[in-house]
Order: structure tokens, then C-alpha cells, then sequence
């Protein structure tokens, strides 16, 4: 199987995505950071993910996101897992939102 040049760039940025989210969450999010992990999260929504796994890549964000939210706000006390939710929130808010506004377009097309 041949991966095309998108979904390995898509690919490469979602991994980046995960481990600069969990090392920002960590040393800290300002907003050059915060900027950083959008575009990150826009690259993921736009590259990573096929028209066969929309439906499952917005079940897991959604996830995903619900449960960093709540997640964050219940484990505040926890030094660094609060951030790191959050710094997660932050890449996977614009995937999800790129990928659900892709979704409409492909639904209307039909």
C-alpha cells in the first residue's frame, strides 16, 4: 500500500501533536505554544484523515475532547495532567472541527 505525501505529513503531525501536547502540558503553554498546536491540529483535521475514518476520528474526538474537558477540570489538583489535557484540548478542538467541516462538505456533495 502506497501512503500519499498528505497522509504522511497528516501522519507525522498527529504524533507530533501527541507528545509536544504532553511536553507543553508539562514545561508549559503560553500562547506561541498554544498557536503552535492549533496549526499542528489544523495539518491532523486537513491531512491525516481519510474519507474512511471520519466517522470513527470524530467519535474519538469527541471523546476526546469531553473528557479532557471534564478530565482537566476534575484532576486540576494533579500537578501537570491538568495542563496536558488542556494542551491536548488544544490540538484535537481544531482536528475535530476540520474533519466535521469536511464531512458536511462530502455530505452535501452527494
Amino acid at each position: 500500500m502506497v501512503r500519499s505525501t498528505g497522509n504522511v505529513i497528516g501522519s507525522w503531525a498527529f504524533l507530533l501533536g501527541l507528545v509536544l501536547a504532553v511536553i507543553f502540558g508539562i514545561v508549559g503553554i503560553n500562547q506561541t505554544v498554544s498557536y503552535i498546536l492549533i496549526v499542528i491540529g489544523l495539518i491532523v483535521g486537513l491531512l491525516n484523515v481519510g474519507d474512511d475514518e471520519v466517522e470513527p476520528f470524530l467519535l474519538s474526538g469527541a471523546v476526546l475532547i469531553i473528557a479532557s474537558s471534564f478530565g482537566g477540570s476534575t484532576v486540576a489538583g494533579i500537578p501537570y495532567v491538568g495542563e496536558v489535557f488542556k494542551a491536548l484540548l488544544i490540538v484535537f478542538v481544531p482536528a475535530t472541527i476540520i474533519v466535521a467541516i469536511k464531512n458536511v462538505f462530502s455530505l452535501a456533495r452527494r
